[in-house]
């Protein structure tokens, strides 16, 4: 792959649920093979994220797959707490009419 961004699909290991897309060029793809947890590159930062840095909510990576044109990941992760910044277990929590159908697993107040 080279430096371009590519979608990085994040799912539970177990159950199949996608918890979360992010974004990965080389370096986040590298330092995740290297340390078995996730790391992406934040687009709004402008640099390498360590999912779980600031929140400790890691994800340790079992398997990753990319699909058939190698321009997307799929992560198979065990997820540390919640995936979601808004303290839900995965960043898909809400119906498209608003309507929440997630599990909120911890307060952002006490991570963030």
């Amino acid at each position: 792959m080279n430096e371009r961004l590519i979608p990085a699909i994040a799912q539970d290991w177990r159950t199949g649920e996608v918890l979360m897309l992010a974004y990965m060029n080389d370096e986040a793809l590298a330092k995740t093979q290297e340390t078995g947890k996730a790391h992406y590159w934040s687009r709004s930062r402008n640099k390498l994220w360590l999912k779980g840095e600031s929140s400790g909510h890691f994800q340790l990576v079992r398997e990753i797959r990319v699909d058939c044109d190698e321009d997307a990941i799929l992560l198979l992760i065990e997820q540390e707490g919640g995936a979601c910044h808004t303290g839900y277990k995965s960043c898909f929590y809400r119906t498209i009419d608003g309507r929440v159908v997630g599990e909120k697993v911890f307060d952002p107040q006490d991570v963030y």
